[in-house]
């Protein structure tokens, strides 16, 4: 069997999950100097794939196949870097490597430069640098399976949508970030789905239209999207592009509620006081209103409207309650824990 021949039978072992077999033809070949095997040996150690799970020795074996030029390997070690895997991290380092599989046009490594260069991790703060490396990532295209699903690229279109809604580097513009939010939105990006239904919620960029809106921020909601699922209880409670459906506000307050979102508390608090969509519960309606007056009177930004009216609900609801009905709403309160979702 030729050498062509001999990685194809791996290439298939490994797509066929037979990595124990694939471990001991690799990696003859990978002390040998094989680049293409020592990239798959450090794939199979960074994953646990046939040998247990090694950073350091994926490390290793990615390095020797990134400084052949290997473009994976140079990514894969870039972000060992930027992650401290098998490496003491080290940012500068992690751009190095993303930089020269960037080159390569590598769309991951483009996508994490941009990224890096936002943040001034590894390399000075440009947004201009930003921009240039995640448009590259958002306009690449390499197959048709790419194009339904890759994301990375996913990642990289959200972000240059984010720089165009807030005039980041580019003029602001409002109509490009739609473009761009779809592009990922598309592709199942949750963050780029809950983005562009506020486009259409405020009618940014695009006519408002809640009714759409309402399905974009289901298609995040679902993925675990806090405010999108509050965003959707909302639209379900006041009935607006959607029947009006206080269960199904209910259901999405819970959700997001149980992630900690404040107005989902007391949106969800006040479902349970006039028992609309869920039985009537005192109980609840006092804990869910605590919980919510709690977390708006710690936020960074106080909205003291909000406070009062959550604080004032809670009272309410405690004049119709016995004391022993209060204490232990005030226990089930201090005992909720979030639950995340991401």
């Amino acid at each position: 069997m030729g050498d062509m021949g001999l990685f194809k039978a791996i290439q298939n072992l490994l797509d066929q999950g037979g990595y124990k077999t694939a471990y001991r033809l690799i990696k003859p070949l990978a002390y040998m100097g094989s680049v293409a095997a020592q990239n798959n040996l450090g794939v199979m150690f960074y994953k646990g794939e046939g040998v247990p799970q090694d950073y350091a020795e994926a490390a290793k074996w990615c390095r020797k196949a990134a400084d052949q030029g290997y473009v994976f390997a140079q990514y894969l070690l870039g972000n060992m870097y930027l992650k401290g895997e098998g490496v003491v991290q080290d940012y500068a380092e992690a751009a190095k490597w993303f930089r020269k599989a960037a080159d390569q046009g590598n769309a991951m490594a483009q996508n994490y430069l941009g990224f890096m260069y936002l943040e001034g991790q590894g390399v000075p703060q440009d947004i201009d640098e930003a921009i240039k490396w995640n448009r590259k990532a958002a306009d690449q295209r390499d197959t048709e399976s790419r194009k339904a699903a890759d994301q990375g690229d996913a990642k990289a279109q959200h972000m240059v949508g984010i720089m165009y809604f807030n005039g980041q580097g580019v003029p602001q513009d409002y109509t490009e970030a739609v473009k761009w939010y779809r592009k990922a939105a598309d592709q199942g990006n949750a963050d780029a789905q809950y983005n562009l239904g506020l486009m259409y919620d405020k009618g940014e960029g695009v006519p408002q239209d809640i009714s759409e809106a309402a399905k974009l921020y289901r298609k995040a909601a679902d993925q675990g999207i806090e405010k999108a699922q509050y965003n959707l209880g909302y639209i379900c409670y006041m009935g607006e592009g959607v029947a009006l459906d206080y269960a199904e506000a209910a259901k999405w307050f819970r959700k997001a509620a149980d992630q900690g979102n404040d107005d989902a508390r007391y949106y969800l608090g006040y479902l349970y006081y006039i028992g609309r969509g869920v039985l009537q519960d005192y109980l609840l309606a006092h804990m869910w209103f605590n919980l919510a007056a709690s977390g708006f009177s710690e936020s960074v930004s106080l909205d003291r409207d909000k406070l009062d009216q959550a604080t004032g609900k809670r009272d309410l609801v405690a004049s119709k309650m016995t004391p022993a009905q209060i204490t232990e709403a005030q226990r089930m309160a201090r005992r909720w824990k979030p639950k995340m979702e991401r």
